[in-house]
Formats: structure tokens, sequence, C-alpha cells
């Protein structure tokens, strides 16, 4: 492939076939460092891949790094927030890993991060969700807290179908629901100018006359059969795996049945037709309680889980962020849509010690592409400080290794990092909550990693 900007290096490419990953001794890796703090991140990271990969197979196997760019620096090198080498580097040689990037201010691209995922088609986000014994938590049992999430990437909220209020486009849309369908046009609150005005004018101080002018935002949330299908279908082969206890399909069904109801129905039709007994779905017990009553049902449940069946089950979207809380052990691997999967993500990543040590995978198991990635912002006033932890972008390099078959040297990452949070030579974030801890710079975390190994 011709790249205008960039040259790759030396190394071989890393290959699929009937979803299975060939990978070479020495691939070649694309890499974006990433704004604000993305440099100091990486550069410590690196070194920690780097150190992980010779120190588990004695020089056999090496990464070949190669740096496309995205963001602040794209721009400012070819006045393009993201350049079609790097759309380009990561397609060719389908795994990659990236630092945080700034989302561009104004027109254009909404998110660099989601649109490489669209552009890609990564329609798996991946958050494995692990506790480090000594990182501070504001809960009494993080320990208890080990799950996967696998957020859907590419549909709902944010496939971007949305029009500002008062705009031409959205205009179209509110004429399009009143002339078809009138009735559901009526529960648009302020659907039309004259509904607006009559409730500024009743309703005294505290508004203005231009206030009562039509000014709706009008969004479209596609959740498809399809999109469920191959989502929820990574979920189950991963806990069939890695032998996980069940899969929770996580929806606001009881309020949205169409789209997020949908989620959850075709979901556990997908369990049901393409897994036969290696599973067991709540959907089943729910029939065989109405034929047969409640105790055959927890019967058959029990029974297909000592025979090692994984279960099948959902759960009301706001009653998970509840109960990732009280009840965290009741969860293992969890299959949802994009906006719940943010949501919670980032909650579980405050139980085992916040984003900074949170990593992600957006994946395409079907083309085998996948961009591994930092999860927290830039933190622009920490930038070319050497201050900031690196273990968001750490984990998501061993979460790369794991994904290219490279378990020994994955582990030795997991290794590392639970010595040097166990030496209390921590940075910042976790010295200033952690007792007798001495706080030590991005870098020198690295090397305290590494030295752990």
């Amino acid at each position: 492939m011709a790249y205008q900007q960039v040259t790759p290096p030396a190394g071989g490419k890393i290959s699929i076939q009937n979803g299975i990953l060939s990978v070479p001794e020495n691939p070649v890796i694309p890499f974006i460092r990433g704004d604000g703090t993305g440099p100091d991140i990486w550069a410590s990271s690196v070194r920690v891949f780097d150190a992980a990969v010779a120190k588990a197979y004695g020089g056999r196997r090496q990464l070949n790094w190669f740096e496309v760019f995205a963001g602040e620096e794209a721009f400012k090198r070819f006045n393009n927030w993201l350049p079609d080498d790097t759309v380009a580097a990561f397609q060719e040689y389908l795994v990659g890993i990236k630092g945080p990037l700034t989302t561009p201010v104004g027109g254009g691209i909404r998110s660099l991060n989601v649109a490489l995922r669209q552009m890609l088609d990564l329609y798996v986000c991946l958050r494995p969700v692990q506790y480090f014994t000594g990182v501070p938590s504001p809960v009494k049992h993080p320990e208890k807290v080990e799950m996967v999430i696998f957020r859907e990437n590419t549909e709902d909220i944010y496939a971007g179908i949305e029009y500002a209020g008062g705009s031409a486009e959205a205009q179209k849309v509110l004429d399009f629901i009143a002339r078809e369908f009138p009735k559901d046009f009526n529960k648009i609150r302020f659907g039309t100018a004259a509904k607006a005005a009559d409730f500024v004018q009743s309703s005294g101080a505290g508004y203005q006359a231009d206030d009562g002018a039509l000014c709706v935002g009008v969004g479209i949330k596609p959740v498809s059969k399809l999109g469920t299908f191959r989502l929820v279908r990574a979920a189950i082969d991963y806990a069939l795996r890695e032998k996980r206890k069940s899969v929770t399909l996580v929806h606001k069904g009881n309020i949205m049945k169409f789209t997020e109801g949908g989620f959850r129905d075709w979901g556990y039709a997908l369990a049901e037709r393409n897994y036969g007994d290696r599973v067991y779905t709540w959907a089943r017990w729910e029939r065989t309680k109405k034929e047969k009553g409640e105790a055959a049902a927890n019967e058959e449940q029990k029974a297909a889980l000592k025979a090692g069946a994984v279960l099948i089950k959902d759960a009301i979207a706001d009653i998970t962020l509840q109960q990732v809380l009280t009840r965290p052990e009741d969860f293992d691997v969890i299959a949802t849509l994009n906006l719940n999967g943010d949501y919670l993500s980032d909650a579980l990543a405050a139980q085992v010690g916040g984003i900074g040590i949170a990593p992600g995978g957006n994946i395409n198991y079907l083309t085998g592409h996948a961009i591994f990635e930092a999860t927290h912002g830039t933190a622009p006033k920490y930038a070319n400080l050497d201050r900031v932890n690196p273990g968001s972008v750490v984990l998501s390099g061993e979460m790369m290794l794991r994904y290219l078959g490279w378990t020994e040297a994955a582990d030795l990452i997991l290794k590392g990092l639970n010595g040097a949070i166990a030496s209390k030579r921590v940075t910042y974030d976790f010295a200033r909550q952690m007792e007798g801890a001495t706080e030590i710079k991005c870098s020198e975390f690295g090397d305290n990693l590494i030295a752990h190994m």
C-alpha cells in the first residue's frame, strides 16, 4: 500500500483466515502517541511492551513500531485531524494501539475515536475491569469487581444521526413525523412553535419571547438485529473460551422496547439458535416456568449450569449501575449497547482505581482489525511533565499482546504492574491516596514495572 506522508518499517503483516489471526514473529504495529499527556505515556509504555516481549521470547519475537498520526499532532503536521495514511495503516496491518486524542472543536469529525471505529467497523469495544491489589478504591471490596464488558461500538446514538434544534434538517424530520405519525408527534412536548409560544406565555417570568421559537434537537437511535448478533456472539464466544460463568445482556428495554428491547430479544434468540446446550438462557427459563412451573424451571437451569453451560441473562441498565456496586459478584461478562457500555465502563473503572488504569480495545473479530487505546482524556495541563499514570496504555498493550496470542508477554506485564503497585513507588494519582507511598515520575513507573517482571 502506498503512503504519502509516512513510511512503514520492515516487518511482517498480521493476517486472518477463518477468524483466526496469523501473527508473524516481527509484526508491524501502527501506533499513535496521542495528544496532551500522550507522548509521556507512550514513551513509558512502549519500553514496557518491548521489555515484556524481549523477556518472554529471548529476542525471537519483536514488535516493529510504525508511527502514524491523528489529532493535534496530525493537524500541526498535515493540516488534517485524521490523515488517510493513518486509516490506511490500521487497515493494512490489522492491529494497532493509540494514546488519547483531542476531539476537534467546531465542524467536521465529531470524535476521532468514534471516526476510527466507524471507518474500520470495529464493532466491539472490549473493556476488561479488574482490581490490582493496593490501588486506591472508593468501595469496600474492589477485589470482587472482575468483569469484561462487550460494548456495541457502531450503532445506538453514537451512529451520529442527530440534527441541531432550529436547523432545516431537524425541521424536516419533525415535519415527516407530524405528517406520517401524528400520534407519535404529539409526544414531542414542544414539537410546534405554537406549543412552545403558549408555554412561554403561560409560564410567566424566567422566559423570553424568543424562547417560544421552535427549537427541538432530533436524534435517531439505530439498533439492528445483525449488529446485536455479532456483538452478542463475540461475548458468548469469549465466555465459552475463557470458561466464564455468565453473559448479562444490559439494556433499557422496559422503556425503549424496539431498540434496547430488541437487543435483549435478539441476543437471547442468537444464544439459543447458535449455541444449543452450551448455554442456558433466562428466556428458556421463562418458557419452562410458564409450561411446567417455577420449580421445574429452576431445576432445568441448575442442571444446565452443573453441566457447564454459560448462563445468558439480562438486566435493566439503571439497576445494573446499582448492582455492580452492591453485588458485583453477580456479573461476569456483560454485553450491552453503545451508550450503556460507556456509562458502565467508566463507573466500573472508578471502582477499581479510575480510568487512569482502565484499558480498552476496539475490535472486529471477523476482519481481525483491532485498535487498543487509552480510555482517558488528554489532560493537557499535565502534558510534558512526565507525571501521569501510564497504566491505561500499558494495560491496553497487554490486551493487544493477548489478542495476538503472545500470552507470555501479556502475563509479564500484569506481573510487573502488580509488583510495581505493591512496591508503593507509584505516580501521583496513586501516591496521594496510598499510605506510605513514594511518588515517582511516569517514566520511572515504567522502569519500576519492568523491574518487577
